[in-house]
Parts: C-alpha cells; sequence; structure tokens
C-alpha cells in the first residue's frame, strides 16, 4: 500500500514517510450542498478503488474510541462511520493539533484529511496543520470547533 498509515497486525498505526508536495483546496466552501456532494462521491470512490493517498473531506458519525496511540508522534484513534456504511479509522496528530477531548460515540465529526485505503475500511490521517509546509494542511470539526 502506497502511502504512511497502515494497520499491522496488531492494530497499531505506523507511520513510515513523509510527503513532499500536494495541491492545496478550497476548505471553506464544504459548507456547500453541491461540495458535499462531490466530496462524499470522491471518499466512496477512493473505497471502492482501493486506493491511497487521496485528500478527503466528509463527515462520519463516531462509532467507537479506541485508545490513544503513544508509541512515537502521538495519535487520537478512533472509528467513525460514513456514508455508504464503511467504518473508517481517523488517526488524529495530538502532537500537532489538540486533542479532542469532548468526543463521544454517536457524535458527528467533519474532517479533511487524507485517506489511506486498507481491508478493514482505511484510515484517515493528516487531520493536522503540517509544520514543514510540504503537505495540504487539514483538520477535524466537533461541536462546533475545529481542530487543526
Amino acid at each position: 500500500m502506497a502511502g504512511i498509515s497502515q494497520l499491522s497486525g496488531n492494530g497499531e498505526l505506523s507511520l513510515s514517510r513523509l510527503w513532499s508536495t500536494f495541491e492545496s483546496t478550497d476548505v471553506d466552501s464544504a459548507s456547500s450542498v453541491g461540495n458535499r456532494s462531490v466530496d462524499e462521491s470522491r471518499l466512496r470512490n477512493a473505497i471502492s478503488a482501493q486506493q491511497s493517498d487521496v485528500q478527503v473531506r466528509g463527515t462520519g458519525e463516531v462509532i467507537r474510541l479506541l485508545r490513544d496511540d503513544l508509541k512515537g508522534s502521538r495519535h487520537q484513534k478512533f472509528l467513525i462511520r460514513v456514508v455508504g456504511g464503511t467504518t473508517i479509522l481517523v488517526a488524529h496528530n495530538i502532537d500537532l493539533a489538540p486533542r479532542i477531548d469532548s468526543l463521544q460515540v454517536g457524535d458527528r465529526l467533519g474532517f479533511y484529511g487524507e485517506y489511506e485505503w486498507n481491508d478493514k475500511g482505511g484510515v484517515i490521517h493528516w487531520t493536522h496543520h503540517d509544520p514543514g509546509g510540504r503537505h495540504v494542511d487539514g483538520w477535524l470539526e466537533h461541536a462546533g470547533r475545529r481542530y487543526e
């Protein structure tokens, strides 16, 4: 699988390489209905085509909170269900962005990050700013607050 996020057999997230450059997109236009439809379609297409390294924006329902990964770069981890019913792991780097302490099962969450396919449904990561400026900045939105 291309990309940096992979789930190993023991369920831990490993980060294996850095990115060079990506095109930036206008994240503020996510509020329009037309863009939401395009964004959902882009994610569904990436899932069905088993693609990785795809910048995606969307929403999902939190279905399970997982323990934070505290090895290496620390990540808050949780599972969301997105349009179409796919379950995706979100790995949110809490060394670079604030942790969402109030997150609970059943909450709705907006995201803008990079999708990596795997046989478990996939991973969304890069939900934070890139201090090196080599990757498009991502974010999570929860309860009216943006975490980036």
